[in-house]
């Protein structure tokens, strides 16, 4: 027998690959983006209590009522709108299974869905498993924003979705009222749906607003948000997330979402329901916690050879490493790593078509300052 594979295109993840190699070879890794400082106390205590008080059976498919009430609430709260907890929130495994469920509940065979690049490596290979087909629109190599006239032309009678992602991973950039407006424009009077990853909600700098889809009427109609507890809170490897979507929506997610995973994590539910209801501070003041940590590392990077560029939000620094070397990107975070300590993600594998010449690489400043100490020590010597 002979296996014919599903995704022909996919090997393991850049970033599984980066974090091996800088174990190999005892590299200072702020490639893969995971923070190395703990969770809130209150978090794991309010875990830990969950565990003991027996809540470690299955939960409720789309989430336990008490957590999809905190959600309602905090979207109230930070969106202005309140979604219908038990219609229209879905709790999820991870972003990821968000992402992917809410692409296999719309997209059908030959169906064409447009993707900005560069894009998380996982949305393609939703969209090959659905038997649709990535159509890719480069965003601006330098400053990451939208070009609509190119997304305008990429629209045709087959595009049945479009997702987006703001704050931007790798880049950090983010959508402008500007941009909701063409998007809005873009998507009236059709029949296409918007999937708006917004994993990166909080983390946001120097007084910008996020412009979540859920401000928007209109957009929201026809929109899958998602959204990470992992990024908010610190804990990447629980992987619980959710999205927000219309019930129409919800109902088709949810039929992908039970045979996928049935449910998520339950006693991890029963905490970060806690959490949002005792502490909105801390997505409150996330933005902040996060903006002192870029602003140090970018003042340690001016001292290096490489050229940070602008981050209005998330927690990765793109930096331009022309003035170091003329390797592509993916040789020159192999060289960093290997031969300098310090490991990096290339930009490279969140493109289709990368741009010619591109120096650049990302690294991950969601972490403490020893660690950052420790990559800026090693990289003052390039």
């Amino acid at each position: 027998m002979t296996l014919e594979t599903k995704l022909p295109k996919v090997g393991t993840t850049i970033f599984t690959v980066m974090s091996q190699l800088a174990i190999e070879h005892g590299a200072v890794n702020l490639g893969q983006g995971f923070p190395d400082f703990n969770v809130p106390e209150r978090l794991i205590e309010a875990l830990d209590r969950a565990m003991r008080e027996g809540k470690n059976q299955y939960a409720p498919m789309t989430g336990i009522p008490a957590l999809r009430q905190a959600i309602s609430a905090k979207t109230q709260r930070c969106y202005g709108y309140r979604p219908d907890p038990d219609a229209e929130i879905t709790v999820v495994s991870g972003a990821s299974e968000a992402i992917f469920d809410a692409v296999a509940a719309v997209v059908h065979p030959g169906d064409e869905v447009i993707v900005l690049d560069p894009c998380y490596d996982c949305y393609e290979p939703a969209i090959d498993l659905a038997g649709g087909r990535a159509v890719h629109v480069p965003l601006d190599p330098r400053t990451f924003a939208p070009d609509w006239n190119l997304i305008r032309a990429a629209v045709t009678p087959k595009t049945r979705l479009l997702m987006i992602n703001s704050p931007h991973n790798p880049s950090g950039a983010m959508f402008t009222v500007d941009d909701i407006a063409e998007l809005t424009a873009l998507l009236r009077d059709t029949g296409i749906y918007l999937l708006s990853d917004e994993v990166y909600e909080h983390i946001v700098f120097d007084g910008r607003v996020h412009e979540s889809v859920l401000r928007y009427p209109e957009l929201r109609r026809r929109a899958f948000v998602v959204s990470s507890f992992g990024k908010t809170y610190h804990c990447t490897g629980w992987k619980v997330g959710y999205c927000i979507a219309p019930a129409e929506l919800s109902t088709e997610l949810r039929k992908v979402h039970q045979y996928n995973t049935f449910c998520t994590f339950a006693p991890a539910q029963w905490a970060f329901a806690e959490m949002i209801d005792a502490e909105p501070g801390h997505y409150e003041q996330l933005g902040a916690f996060y903006e002192a940590k870029r602003d140090r590392f970018r003042e340690q990077l001016l001292t290096t050879r490489l050229k940070p560029l602008p981050v209005p939000g998330g927690y990765f620094q793109l930096v331009d490493y022309s003035s170091v070397s003329d390797l592509d990107d993916a040789a020159f975070c192999r060289w960093l790593t290997v031969e300098k300590g310090v490991a990096a993600i290339p930009l490279s594998p969140f493109y289709e078509s990368p741009p010619t010449g591109q120096r650049l690489a990302r690294l991950c400043f969601a972490k403490n300052e020893a660690t950052l100490d420790a990559a800026i020590e090693r990289l003052q010597k390039l």
